[in-house]
């Protein structure tokens, strides 16, 4: 038997580097997948956290709360209408803190890079004119990462019936 040609050798060689390239490539994108898996847990535990400090706050009108929360630019669709940070937080500093009761339903919290997109629903129970009131609202908010952590950009609300 005669032995192995030089261009034999060579496409053995080729195919060994071609392979090893294959499996650093499948390693790395593994390793990439679970760090962003990683993150995108850790990014989802932070909003879900920021979402019940917000109701917290909200039932209790802690307006410095609420302040740290919310980007100075938050843009809030209430009934239709668009609020400010500002009337927002108005309208909560006049608000009976006793009197509301939110209670957040299971949300979903999709992550993408510095933004993070929450979809849910709550109920929210209010004394109206000496009567309970317990109304069911659907609400999208949007979360932007900065350079001191997470704040809301954008939200809106709307009541089920």
């Amino acid at each position: 038997m005669s032995p192995p040609s030089s261009n034999f050798r060579r496409t053995i060689a080729i195919l060994a580097t071609s392979r090893h390239r294959t499996l650093w490539l499948l390693m790395a994108c593994s390793l990439g997948a679970m760090a962003f898996g990683q993150q995108s847990s850790n990014t989802e535990t932070a909003i879900r956290a920021l979402e019940k400090e917000w109701t917290y706050a909200q039932g209790h009108n802690d307006n410095r709360a609420l302040d740290l929360i919310f980007d100075n630019a938050l843009v809030y669709v209430e009934y239709g209408r668009l609020v400010s940070k500002g009337e927002y937080l108005a309208r909560i500093k006049h608000e009976i803190p006793s009197s509301d009761e939110i209670v957040m339903d299971p949300v979903t919290v999709r992550a993408f890079a510095d933004t993070a997109v929450v979809i849910g629903t709550y109920r929210e129970k209010k004394l109206h004119r000496g009567q309970r009131e317990i109304k069911r609202w659907r609400f999208i908010d949007t979360w932007i990462y900065k350079k001191n952590g997470w704040v809301l950009v954008a939200a809106a609300s709307t009541p089920l019936r």
